[in-house]
């Protein structure tokens, strides 16, 4: 069976989808958050940004072809921006770090 011919695979790839399109409508309204909202909104793209990094690395560790060839086209496509998939997550973490210090410093 190949990689994404399991529902399980194709199950998390909805569900982070859909996680994901939930949260970037969401985040369109951050600026009218309250502290204990941006909080939440936070740690919720925390947790989505681990998931997906899980998702990322079980593509990684794959030796289905497909799953190789979707991993090839996301390192090409993110290098188009000068970026790797590490240097993807760690600016996500670096923005998230910097959203949780602005908020701690909001009374």
């Amino acid at each position: 069976m190949g990689f994404f011919d399991s529902e399980i695979v194709q199950q998390e790839a909805q569900n982070l989808f859909l996680d994901y399109q939930q949260l970037m409508q969401l985040g369109s309204e951050y600026g009218k958050f309250d502290r204990e909202g941006k909080k939440i909104y936070i740690e919720k793209m925390e947790e989505l940004m681990e998931r997906y990094r899980i998702f990322m690395k079980r593509f990684e560790l794959s030796d289905d072809f497909m799953a190789q060839m979707t991993v090839k086209q996301l390192e090409t496509q993110l290098s188009q921006f000068g970026l790797s998939a590490q240097a993807m997550f760690d600016q996500m973490h670096q923005t998230l770090e910097r959203m949780k210090a602005e908020v701690e410093r909001q009374p």
